[in-house]
């Protein structure tokens, strides 16, 4: 492994970048925070990335004690947060904010990664979520599962299905994307680019009132 490059100052945002500012890193902590990965699970969201690289950015993430190294079951090896990796969910949304001022590439190399909006949803929605709001929905995007839950201001947004949801919300990843960013109002989104399926009735509305103050987050 090469040894790791630092800017040698005393400054503490030196010192974080240190950690985390070497290419794939901020990506690869951007998908844990939607839950805990297989390499291979990593790796598949990580478009372009080669195998040796992956191994040695999660490496050097568990050596600084950002990521956690575990057992998986069935003798697979399983990559998680640690508290002090948690902490990095702020920088990251904030560069999903900043990233929305600029136009996505005409020539993605690879379709929209679900991880990525299951952590933007949740740290938004800590932003946001309201003591009163109590729910569980699950997103079905494009096929593939985020389960949101909300619990008196509790927020958690993890790459998967939910047990026994209040309600769920079908759409695509094109079009959640174009409403984050602003270019799909939300009233054409409810109507025409989505499906709201509601198994506890009133849920829906806290789960809209919370899709709409994202939504203005966003957009800021």
């Amino acid at each position: 492994m090469a040894k790791p490059r630092s800017y040698k100052l005393l400054c503490p945002i030196a010192r974080a970048l240190d950690r985390i500012g070497d290419r794939w890193t901020l990506l690869i902590l951007r998908d844990l925070h939607a839950g805990p990965a297989r390499f291979g699970e990593l790796q598949k969201g990580l478009t372009g990335i080669a195998a040796n690289l992956l191994t040695e950015r999660l490496g050097k993430l568990v050596d600084d004690g950002l990521v956690s190294k575990g057992e998986g079951g069935h003798g697979t090896v399983v990559y998680e947060l640690t508290p002090l990796g948690e902490k990095t969910g702020n920088v990251i949304f904030d560069l999903a904010i900043l990233g929305g001022a600029f136009k996505p590439d005409v020539e993605p190399v690879a379709p929209g990664n679900l991880r990525t909006v299951a952590t933007t949803l949740g740290a938004a929605a800590k932003r946001v979520a309201t003591p009163q709001m109590d729910f569980q929905a699950v997103l079905m995007v494009d096929g593939e599962a985020i389960c949101l839950s909300v619990k008196t201001g509790i927020v958690s947004s993890l790459y998967r299905t939910c047990a026994d949801p209040d309600l769920v919300l079908t759409t695509s990843y094109h079009d959640l994307l174009a409403l984050s960013e602003g270019e799909l109002a939300p009233d054409v989104f409810a109507q025409e680019r989505s499906r709201l399926e509601v198994m506890t009735p009133g849920k829906e509305q806290e789960f809209l009132a919370l899709m709409e103050a994202i939504v203005r987050l966003l957009d800021t």
